[in-house]
């Protein structure tokens, strides 16, 4: 195991009627901008449960926020900030809003030119507004984590900073009811990847952490399709082992101590950024092919994967290592995402502009070994058309 340090100090308030805990967790004096998206909240009951829980504070509102959200979009919100003194932001949403709230959190009070140069130059987060959030779709990890990810001009970048990680999370199952089949698949699809960014990279007997890893993947393994079917879909038992599988693996647990991989993630940004794929659905294209072309570089990982996740207990190694890959790509399918370039419209010609966009981006030596050059990540685009 690697030496690691290890902090989470989001306070996470889970189950039901937990929005009013919004009261107590920021301080009456505060001026509060909520954030949140197109709408949606104001449709399912959350927005109403939010106002109560605030009835007592100062606050003002910042709507619109996509979902992969925008600089152009986000920036506006400092505008609200500066106009009415803001001092702490309340995001009540999915994985976007709480990371472009991050964002806005750091531009507010960013001392640059340009607070793009956060995402673009790496510059330093030296402060930040505090802020807190109502998770409605779980997906990301992003309300007990200090990352986001935002786009501007066809690019999409990260950043991180202890500084932006939420001070506390509301995480209440029923809130995630009124979700579509398709955010559904999204967000387990998101948390399974999540997971096998932090897991399917090489054995350093890091037994614990492989351990919650697997308990992980099976749990959304078993519960993911459930949440699909009309007959369990509403199962609040189920939405909250979803939401807490999602939740659990990025808040940093899972990663302490173990190599990481994130090529998926990185090669998928630049699907969602030329074509509009879904971020979880650029993973579920991704992944396959990672594992395809990196199979001897994660040859450990994806027997111990197959034998401990699949059940899967030929003799042959080669075969345990296909079989889990096609079995990874049945559960997608299960899910309703894509698997391929070719389920999402994207052809071989288009290859070459995402290979230029992971260059322009620095994207030059990916994987757990850094060994994922362009040539490789070539490699990857087209085995996954």
């Amino acid at each position: 195991m690697l030496n690691f340090t290890f902090q989470n100090p989001t306070r996470i308030h889970f189950g039901d009627d937990q929005i009013k805990a919004i009261s107590k967790e920021i301080p009456l004096e505060a001026k509060v901008l909520v954030t949140y998206g197109g709408g949606s909240i104001k449709s399912n009951g959350v927005y109403n449960q939010v106002v109560a829980a605030l009835s007592e504070h100062n606050w003002v509102e910042f709507s619109g926020i996509e979902p992969n959200p925008t600089y152009d979009q986000l920036i506006k919100a400092v505008d609200v900030i500066n106009e009415h003194d803001v001092d702490y932001i309340l995001a009540v949403g999915g994985g976007s809003v709480v990371d472009g709230s991050k964002f806005i959190a750091a531009a507010a009070v960013f001392e640059g030119d340009d607070a793009w140069d956060i995402l673009s130059k790496y510059a330093p987060i030296t402060k930040a507004l505090p802020m807190g959030c109502v998770l409605t779709l779980p997906a990301t990890g992003s309300e007990s984590n200090g990352g986001a990810v935002i786009t501007r001009d066809g690019s999409k970048l990260s950043f991180g900073s202890p500084l932006v990680r939420p001070t506390f999370a509301i995480l209440d199952p029923a809130v995630s009811l009124s979700l579509s089949d398709r955010q559904i698949s999204n967000g387990v699809v998101d948390a399974f990847v999540h997971t096998m960014e932090q897991y399917m990279t090489y054995s350093i007997n890091a037994k614990v952490q492989d351990r919650f890893s697997e308990g992980l993947l099976l749990t959304l393994i078993e519960e993911g399709p459930k949440a699909l079917k009309p007959e369990t879909k509403g199962d609040l038992e189920i939405r909250g082992n979803i939401m807490w599988s999602a939740t659990m693996a990025l808040n940093g647990l899972i990663g302490a101590g173990v190599p990481h991989d994130w090529a998926t993630h990185m090669i998928g940004h630049e699907l969602t950024a030329a074509h509009g794929v879904d971020h979880a659905r650029s993973l579920s294209i991704v992944l396959p092919a990672v594992m395809k072309v990196m199979r001897e570089d994660k040859r450990s990982k994806l027997l111990q994967y197959a034998e401990r996740v699949w059940n899967i207990t030929v003799a042959d190694e080669d075969d345990k290592i296909d079989q889990a890959i096609a079995k990874t790509e049945a559960f997608f399918k299960a899910m309703e995402v894509p698997t391929t370039l070719t389920d999402a419209g994207i052809t071989s010609t288009d290859i070459d502009n995402l290979i230029i966009k992971l260059e322009k981006h620095g994207m030059v030596a990916l994987g757990e070994r850094k060994n994922i050059t362009l040539e490789v990540s070539r490699q990857i685009l087209e085995t996954a058309l």
